[in-house]
Order: structure tokens, then sequence, then C-alpha cells
């Protein structure tokens, strides 16, 4: 993406959202024709977690998901550019609000819904508290002023890359910032230990356990829901048996819970991801 990208966004952000979706599905279907690599990387997704499901069923889910993944990034103009009280009209928080009030250590437990940047916005915009969050520098300068310039649009939020360490995001977490966290990604041997996800075995990082423990933190999940008229970000009660002592118990109830989350709309799960691309020692590859 170059600054013609980025000044593209810019001139998209006051179209009617009905016709930055319709552009959208139009280059989610695109893609989903252009890019096999990526399309072979959504079907081997679907089919090690959902064997269960016909050929048909999950050709329609992998096209449903490119078509998400487009709009959410197209979504991106209005909810980084466009006036701040179009994106408060867009963005509905739901549910257990008051779980993220006051200033007791809390993680936010964020999924890799396509909703995801709509997630940050609407807390950031919308609930007085601060935010703190680990981000990964973008391997292209321009994207990378971009993305941090969008995501840390509203409110008082810091990022912090992981060369950072623990102290400062604990010490954070401890002052009364929300973490928003995202660990249900696979980054590699190193971070990860292997627990099910959909009876797989999958690369996961303990994050979630180790900085509740550490922050003496609870932890509530929040799950973004692309929509019509924007995004619904559903805040869910915190979990009240967690952190255990068992990190690896932790972890794969973590998973667990998450599965419960992607199961009523699989097609707005990010499974363009090499989710399984670790795999234990002697296991075939997925991909």
């Amino acid at each position: 993406m170059s600054r013609m990208g980025v000044w593209f966004m810019r001139a998209i952000a006051p179209l009617p959202l009905a016709w930055i979706r319709a552009l959208g599905l139009a280059l989610g279907w695109l893609l989903y024709v252009l890019v096999p690599s990526r399309r072979h990387v959504v079907a081997s997704n679907l089919r090690v977690c959902f064997p269960s499901w016909d050929e048909r069923r999950r050709r329609r889910v992998a096209r449903a998901t490119f078509v998400h993944v487009a709009q959410s990034f197209l979504d991106r103009a209005w909810l980084w550019h466009a006036d701040p009280q179009v994106v408060r009209r867009r963005l509905a928080i739901t549910g257990a609000v008051h779980e993220l009030a006051g200033s007791e250590p809390t993680i936010v437990f964020a999924p890799h819904f396509v909703g995801l940047d709509a997630g940050v916005t609407a807390l950031t915009q919308q609930l007085p508290r601060g935010l703190v969050g680990i981000y990964t520098r973008q391997s292209n300068k321009v994207v990378d002023e971009w993305v941090l310039a969008g995501r840390h649009r509203f409110g008082r939020t810091r990022p912090m890359s992981r060369a950072e360490g623990v102290r400062e995001l604990v010490a954070a977490l401890r002052a009364g910032d929300l973490m928003y966290l995202l660990p249900d990604m696979n980054f590699g041997p190193e971070e990860s230990i292997f627990v099910p996800f959909y009876g797989v075995p999958a690369a996961t990082v303990p994050s979630l356990s180790r900085f509740a423990r550490l922050g003496r933190a609870k932890v509530v999940p929040l799950v973004t829901r692309l929509t019509p008229g924007g995004y619904e970000v559903r805040v869910l009660p915190a979990w009240r048996d967690f952190p255990t002592a068992n990190v690896a118990a932790d972890t794969a109830l973590m998973n667990q819970r998450l599965q419960g989350y992607i199961d009523p709309m699989p097609d707005q799960y990010y499974w363009v991801h090499k989710r399984f691309k670790t795999r234990p020692a002697g296991e075939p590859p997925v991909y």
C-alpha cells in the first residue's frame, strides 16, 4: 500500500456505508478468484476446524470470509478518517459494558474477527479509560504510520512494542489502563505452546494467562460483528475462573471459549491467517 492507497481511503471515507460495503463485496470476490494461495489457506483452515461440513458449505464460508475481510479493510476509511459523529453512530457497544468501567486491572481479550479495528475504535472513542496494546511494526513505513494514527485516533492510547518488555505493559495494566490483547494467532514455536483449537494442536501464545496473573487482572472478552449498519462491539462477562496456576490449561480454555465465539459467525473470523503453520514434531503440514 502506497501514499496513493492512503489517499484513496481518505477519499472514500465520506461515502455512504452501503457504497463502501459494495466496494468491499466486489474486492472480496476479486481476491477470492485472483489469490489462490490465500484461498487455499482459508479452505485448509475450514477443512481442519470443521471436518463435518461438506465442500459446498466450506466454499460458501470461504467466499464470505474474503468478502468480510475486504469490507472490514475498506471500513478503515471511515473508522480512521470520517467525522467522529459518523463513526460513533456506526459503532454500537453492547453487552456487559460495566465490566470495563472503573480502574480494576482488566485485559480485553479481542479475538481476530474481521471487526478488530472497529473494536479498538469503539473502546477508545466511547470509554473514558486509557488503553494499551502490543503493536507489531509494519514493514512499509507509510502503512505503519497510517495504522498507528488510525488505531490511536481517539482517547488515551499507548502502543507498546514487544521489545519494550513485559514490565511496562504490566505497570500500565495495574495503573488502570485496559490492555487490548490478541493472542489467537500463530507467532511461531518460540513464543507458543501447543493446545487444542477445534481439536487440533495449535501453536498458541499463552500471554493471556500470564498477563492476567502478573497484572492480577480480570479477563473480559470482546467480540466484534460486522453488521449492515456498521459494527456491534459486544462486551462479554468477565471470566470468573481465570487465570489458574496452570498456564497450559488456561490457554486451552481460551481456545475452547474462542470456538464458542466463532461458531455463530465463522465467516467473520480471520481464516486468512495460517493458524496451523507451526506443527508439533512429526505432524504433517496443513498447508
